[in-house]
């Protein structure tokens, strides 16, 4: 039977990615189908799903900035949202149907809050996680999360364990966690030692202490941000974190297959989700953000939550709610899902559709981070500084004079996205700044007037891809230079707009025999001389 449900979720998650639509939406179909043809969830799969759940948060906290959550935009933005949609939807809910004042107002409060899973996957998908509208759609939905933890005591669920305040002292426990990193190498132990962190140390750890596992996770990834390896470790975890989401989506369609008038009260639910999207814009607007940054994360932010199928659970099981309401709001979640998915996907496009309508509502004073970029008088950008950024930065600033006017200097600037890094390269004197070539808010900012050339130099093959084709788009018509990894690489980073690719093996073999040739001569040299 097990088969038979692979089989079905490859299928239909084959069909849905045909139609232009993401996998998980076929997911969603199959649980539903499984359902209508009497098969129900079982242990293993809710282990599975909820494994890959943590795997998931787990990978977000290494690309997290725990600073982020102190933005005004963040946790303000984050609780004013839950604040009038609990408000005004538990007034809608006390209008409609019989239940106390504290409960209907606990279920609208539920309703407020965003799917961590399908956000994070949807930004993932898009290399948008770094994004400053990702950033920020991720740290409210942290928020909202610390906030469905207080639900769930006031709802009934066990009391955190005194125990629970050795939390605090988690940042001490980072040289610890850094030096097995380290010791962990690059194969199979680097990717046991993720999951023994995910699911041991954040899961079943926070869980004795009375706190979420789905907390606990995200806390461990983020203990690990701005270590050399902390991408290394989540490309270990990645494709089993992809596979054990499945079991996530399934169970999600298996929860029920709803009456009509169930449907119907979920579809209704449903269509709030717009509403749900135009708070979140103008709260975010209110913040002094741009339009496109309000709208991205508004739209990632349109869904329903797991969280809230977690807090109602607790409610039923302690006998507050009808279990009907588990079910109506299980529909409603894997709907909310089918509808946010292909949006977030096509959200670019849509954003370019109405921004003549968006922008007007811009305050004209903007966030900080939303002010334009400019790189000063540099004529050779490279982006990502590590080793080969690096190299080459040096090897261009021994060589600044252009030939045919001495008296002029080519100036040569490096950004990354590496904070850590940064201050390294500045403390050594190189002339280097902060920057995410992923995030496309960065290109819509950055000033290019006077660069003649762009050398990328990052490591993640999909962070080059995304540069090239930004800086075509802006209009930029100097030169590309890209490193490669692979040969069937080269192709495609032609086809993105680079000019020019370098084999980075290729390269470092040249170099080697450059090296030993020049050693040679030298010791040629030096006999004769001796001679």
């Amino acid at each position: 039977m097990d088969a038979f449900w692979l089989a079905l979720a490859f299928l239909l998650g084959l069909f849905s990615r045909h139609l232009g639509l993401p996998a998980l939406v076929g997911y969603l179909a199959a649980g539903f189908v499984l359902n209508a043809l009497g098969q129900h969830g079982s242990a293993l799969l809710d282990h599975i799903a909820h494994a890959g759940v943590l795997l998931l948060l787990f990978s977000v906290g290494l690309k997290l900035r725990i600073k982020s959550l102190a933005r005004p935009e963040v946790w303000g933005g984050g609780l004013l949202h839950l604040a009038i949609s609990g408000g005004l939807l538990g007034l809608g809910f006390l209008a409609v149907v019989t239940l106390p004042v504290w409960q209907a107002l606990v279920l609208a409060t539920t309703l407020g809050f965003s799917s961590t899973v399908l956000a994070a996957k949807a930004l993932e998908e898009k290399a948008e996680l770094r994004a400053f509208h990702g950033r920020l759609a991720i740290g409210i939905l942290i928020i909202q999360d610390l906030a469905a933890l207080a639900l769930m005591a006031f709802a009934g669920a066990a009391a955190p364990s005194p125990w629970a305040l050795l939390v605090l002292g988690l940042p001490l426990l980072r040289p610890l966690v850094t030096r097995l990193l380290d010791w962990s190498g690059h194969d199979e132990l680097l990717t046991l030692y993720g999951l023994a962190l995910a699911l041991v140390v954040g899961g079943l750890g926070f869980e004795h202490l009375g706190l979420s596992s789905e907390l606990g996770a995200l806390l461990l990834g983020v203990l690990l941000v701005g270590h050399p390896k902390a991408m290394e470790l989540s490309r270990a975890v990645w494709s089993l974190k992809e596979v054990l989401l499945v079991g996530f989506f399934l169970q999600i369609g298996l929860m029920g297959w709803p009456s009509l008038a169930t449907l119907g009260g979920a579809v209704l639910l449903a269509l709030l989700l717009p509403l749900k999207a135009a708070l979140f814009f103008f709260i975010l607007i209110r913040f002094r953000l741009r339009a496109r940054t309000a709208f991205l994360a508004a739209l990632a932010l349109t869904s329903y939550s797991e969280f809230t199928l977690i807090v109602v659970q607790f409610m039923v099981n302690n006998g507050q709610l009808d279990a009907n309401w588990l079910v109506l709001l299980a529909i409603t979640v894997a709907l909310s899902f089918v509808i946010a998915a292909p949006i977030n996907r096509f959200a670019h496009v849509l954003y370019e559709r109405f921004e003549d309508r968006l922008t007007p509502f811009e305050l004209p004073d903007h966030h900080p981070d939303e002010q334009p970029v400019s790189l000063g008088s540099t004529q050779i950008l490279i982006i990502g500084m590590g080793h080969a950024g690096t190299s080459a930065y040096d090897f261009l600033k021994k060589r600044q004079n252009v030939p045919e006017h001495p008296h002029k200097v080519l100036m040569v600037s490096g950004i990354d996205s590496d904070l850590t890094k940064i201050e390294r390269h500045v403390h050594e004197g190189r002339r280097v700044v902060y920057a995410d070539a992923e995030d496309p808010g960065f290109w819509h900012r950055v000033r290019l007037d006077g660069i003649k050339a762009v050398l990328l130099a990052m490591p993640d093959p999909e962070a080059k891809h995304i540069a090239s084709r930004q800086l075509r788009r802006r209009g930029f018509a100097g030169l590309i230079g890209a490193v490669s990894n692979y040969p069937e690489e080269e192709q495609s980073l032609k086809a993105a707009g680079a000019n020019m690719t370098f084999l980075a093996f290729n390269e470092v073999g040249v170099g080697l025999a450059e090296h030993v040739w020049e050693a040679l001569q030298k010791r040629v040299e030096s006999n004769n001389a001796a001679i």
